[in-house]
């Protein structure tokens, strides 16, 4: 619906992109003040913008391999500014705000992961790839040297969760829909619901039993599943 309002506007995917960035610094700055309803409240906003810019990107039939990489990229600084941002409020330290941060990228690789084969499949959409080794040639409307730019800052940093999942990950059922419906609960829009009811609670103190205990349990069952 709001990708569909935009599509005649001047906004461009980057800018929503950027926008969803900053939603995720406000959230970290909030999470330090300790207003964390309202942070959280701001986390499921970013969750909701965030689905914006592909789906508008494919209403405007103007992929882009920039886009793409900037998008993970984005997700992943807002990603541990938030976690970094708990993790000061709740005196985690170092070590689990770390296993934190990698096992939330695994998590979110896995859902992805499964969204490529189906998004493949049904519409032979290549810009988002399970193996992006290979650098893929920039569309008419973006520059090669941006393309390569972001690439090489996608393979130092990001590649290693694509590996880890296509060595984990069978081939999956015919539909997907097994996979794609317990992996969904992984994605950023499920969780932010359920942290922000946590929130709501007063529970957010059980955040690492969430993404270390019952998510790795949902992971397993997708994973098991796809093998089957």
């Amino acid at each position: 619906m709001i990708a569909k309002k935009l599509i005649s506007t001047p906004i461009s995917v980057i800018q929503v992109t950027n926008l969803h960035l900053v939603l995720s610094l406000i959230c970290s700055w909030l999470i330090i003040q300790g207003q964390t309803i309202t942070a959280c409240a701001l986390l499921v906003v970013k969750g909701v913008i965030d689905a914006v810019d592909g789906e508008l990107a494919r209403m405007r039939e103007k992929p882009s391999h920039v886009g793409r990489y900037w998008d993970t990229v984005a997700d992943t600084i807002g990603l541990i500014a938030v976690m970094c941002a708990f993790g000061s409020l709740f005196e985690w330290g170092p070590l689990l705000t770390t296993a934190l941060i990698l096992a939330t990228l695994i998590q979110y690789s896995l859902f992805n992961h499964y969204s490529i084969i189906l998004r493949s499949r049904s519409s032979g959409d290549s810009t988002s790839r399970m193996d992006e080794t290979v650098k893929p040639t920039a569309y008419p409307w973006e520059k090669q040297s941006s393309v390569n730019f972001f690439h090489m800052i996608y393979l130092i940093f990001f590649s290693w969760q694509d590996r880890i999942i296509a060595f984990l990950a069978g081939k999956g059922s015919n539909s997907l829909t097994f996979e794609l419906t317990v992996s969904s609960t992984l994605g950023f829009g499920l969780q932010s619901l359920i942290i922000m009811v946590m929130a709501i609670t007063t529970q957010l103190i059980y955040l690492p039993e969430l993404i270390l205990g019952v998510n790795f349990v949902l992971m397993s069952v997708v994973l098991l599943r796809s093998h089957l």
